[in-house]
């Protein structure tokens, strides 16, 4: 597997910008030719606007460069006018149902019956009817059905792709594909030519510009092409005499890398070397954002990508996707913390979920800390032990209560249990959508850690430091006798937090976070070094200047939800809020959490795609608002967004506590505290060069998916 160096990582010196200006993460390919490996864009930005629409076309281009192909799906109409649409069948990509409900014709595809709307019983001039798009965000927003030759003067591609998909079924019908394809080449624009009938492709061979590629398309290996009757499969074996009529091939990703009935990857097959030493370029198909992903790639597109064109033992020429601007993009350097450690792959705050997140190139991984009965402390996800654990199946079972001060539905919490108690539970995996499975081969694999156990654990990997998480600590002293602060600090102590060599590589910034200001306000008092971090409510659209400076008093930092930053609508970003300069303007750091690769979780305005997400919370490059102001009356949506009522102005008054209660000892929780943080007598480097911390929106990333 690829590390996620190569694909989280955004410089906070030199802000870097998304893929139109940046080569991808390789400076070197092991492609036919050595070069880059071209972006496809299937039917333009297909994977947001309506496939092969004027918005998707365009879109792709201003999103991605100049250098992107754009793939058109050529259909004839019955008076032999090309059109781009992607399905032959055209009630799958538009209204045509609707307006033509009498329209429907039954016809055999390869020897198939197959039931729909065709194209070639329609002339140009009746499909003027708009096309459905991915999200359905935008259907039947006026966007139109758009011919070949309309296309090219519209949008001026620097590189057309054009797909014939069904050669034998239109001259089945009368039309002409072969004159066709060679008519609108020599208006300049076509540079590929790809069609899955290798008959087709040699009627073209004779005339066409030699400069324009021609690409025999695989599908599945089962089926057959119908101008050779031979099964993709067996064509797997004649590169060489494919090689005569054409320059390259395109092939399902699955060719290269096969998944499992599990869905998982397998090892990679010999393809893309078997062409490459046939002298044939390769391209692989079906990327998308939105599809289904192995679990080896934590629902990350660009980390698959990555795997074909960057994984060391070779490189595709290609790759045809829904959403080019992931294929395109390149990615610098940012400081990563992990959310209760590789939690999108692993149970939350297990070994397994720590390892994953080391591996994968965290700088600092988190604990967040509960208490067990014997008064322990751990790092568990919540406080519930139903969320992370599975004890509703256990022995335990019975001890389900309501406490108020935690929540009103009942639980088995951490406090209820010993230490030995709930290291015999098994970990549960959490899913925050429930249509994404996460990685079920291990979904309840791990062992817990306690603090200690973290603390050990962390102290000799290469991580830049760690981040403690603090919560429920009144509770835990009014009513459990626990005081959590004396027991974090003390555990930091017995780990040797206390004398690591600044000068060497094991030096840890340590990290404390917390919602209560208390908390922070009590390690403040002991002057400790710790990096203190104030997580804010949630959906704040603005801070106080006076609340700004009660906050400084006691942290170092603050930490927001991303829809404090961004706030959405129905999917949409509408405006930025004003918490980034608010807490800026202060000289206090600002981070975001929390980011998840499942495509869901990002408004539609970043393209299903994680990266570009992150990317713009460092430096904003998405405009606001517009594309919900693409959103209009004939819309699905009922026409625009409605205006969002002002987020809340964060005030002193939400920010100041009454001091922690003291800890009335119920139970054995430990000696008095040392002050372990002091102990690195220099302050810890800064993370970020001289004042760029505070210059630049520095996000630190707490990703649930490494």
């Amino acid at each position: 597997m690829l590390s996620y160096r190569w694909i989280l990582l955004l410089s906070v010196v030199v802000v870097v910008a998304v893929a139109a200006e940046l080569p991808l993460a390789s400076t070197t390919f092991k492609t036919l030719t050595g070069n880059a490996p071209l972006v496809i864009a299937r039917g333009g930005f297909s994977g947001l606007f309506p496939d092969s629409s004027q918005f998707a076309f365009g879109f792709a281009l201003s999103a991605t460069s100049t250098d992107t192909s754009l793939w058109c799906d050529v259909q004839l109409t019955k008076d032999g006018v090309g059109f781009c649409l992607r399905d032959l069948l055209m009630q799958n990509g538009t209204t045509i149902s609707q307006v033509y409900p009498g329209g429907k014709q039954t016809y055999r595809i390869n020897g198939v019956p197959k039931t729909g709307w065709f194209p070639v019983d329609y002339n140009m001039s009746l499909l003027t009817n708009a096309l459905f798009s991915r999200t359905e965000k935008f259907d039947f927003c006026n966007f139109r059905i758009f011919s070949v030759t309309g296309f090219m003067s519209s949008i001026e591609p620097s590189s057309l792709w054009l797909n014939v998909e069904h050669d034998v079924f239109y001259t089945e019908h009368g039309l002409n594909m072969t004159n066709y394809i060679l008519s609108v080449q020599k208006l300049g624009f076509v540079k590929y030519i790809s069609s899955p009938e290798l008959g087709f492709l040699e009627t073209l061979s004779g005339g066409i510009d030699h400069k324009v590629k021609l690409v025999f398309r695989f599908l599945d290996k089962a089926v057959s092409d119908p101008s050779t009757n031979k099964t993709y499969d067996s064509m797997l074996s004649d590169l060489a005499f494919i090689k005569t009529i054409a320059s390259g091939i395109m092939v399902p990703k699955s060719y290269i890398w096969p998944v499992t009935s599990e869905n998982y990857i397998q090892l990679p097959t010999q393809i893309v070397k078997d062409a490459h030493d046939a002298g044939l370029e390769i391209y692989a198909s079906d990327f998308s954002n939105d599809g289904i992903f192995p679990y080896n790639y934590s629902y990350d597109p660009l980390e698959e990508y990555l795997s074909f064109v960057s994984n060391g033992g070779f490189s595709v020429d290609g790759v045809l996707t829904d959403h080019p601007l992931t294929a395109s993009e390149a990615i610098g350097n940012i400081l990563i913390i992990s959310h209760n450690g590789a939690s999108g792959d692993y149970p939350d705050c297990t070994d397994l979920a720590y390892e994953k997140a080391v591996g994968d190139g965290a700088d600092v991984i988190d604990c967040s800390i509960e208490m067990t009965k014997d008064g322990i402390p751990i790092c568990m996800s919540s406080i519930n032990l139903y969320d992370s654990t599975d004890v509703q199946n256990s022995k335990f079972s019975s001890l389900a209560s309501v406490v108020p001060e935690i929540q009103t539905k009942p639980g088995i919490f951490t406090f209820n249990l010993t230490w030995e108690e709930i290291s015999t539970l098994r970990p549960k995996i959490t899913h925050p959508y429930h249509d994404f499975v996460r990685n079920p081969r291990y979904a309840n694999q791990g062992k817990f850690f306690k603090l200690s156990d973290f603390l050990t654990y962390a102290k000799d990997k290469d991580l830049s430091g760690i981040m403690i998480i603090m919560k429920n600590a009144a509770f835990m002293a009014k009513s459990l006798g626990f005081d959590v602060v004396d027991l974090v600090t003390t555990a930091l102590s017995n780990a040797g937090y206390d004398n690591m060599d600044p000068t060497t590589k094991n030096k840890k910034e340590i990290m404390i976070q917390s919602k209560d200001s208390a908390v922070l306000v009590k390690l403040k008092q002991r002057l400790t070094q710790c990096k203190l971090v104030y997580s804010l409510p949630l959906k704040v659209g603005d801070v106080s200047d006076s609340c700004v400076a009660d906050i400084k008093k006691f942290a170092d930092a603050v930490i927001v939800d991303r829809e404090s930053v961004f706030a959405e609508s129905k999917g949409f970003i509408i405006r930025k809020s004003k918490v980034v300069e608010d807490v800026q303007s202060a000289g206090l750091a600002l981070y975001v959490e929390v980011f998840r690769n499942e495509y869901v979780s990002s408004p539609v305005d970043f393209f299903a795609d994680g990266t570009v997400e992150i990317n713009n919370y460092v430096q904003l490059q998405v405009p606001i608002g517009d594309l919900a102001q693409l959103l209009d009356a004939e819309c699905s949506t009922g026409g625009m967004l409605p205006a969002l009522a002002p987020m809340p102005v964060l005030n002193s008054s939400d920010v100041i506590e009454p001091p922690l209660p003291a800890a009335e000892p119920k139970s054995a929780a430990g000696s008095s505290a040392t002050n372990a943080c002091v102990v690195g007598v220099l302050a810890p480097p800064p993370l970020f060069s001289s004042s760029r911390e505070y210059v630049l929106l520095a996000t630190l990333l707490l990703l649930q998916m490494l």
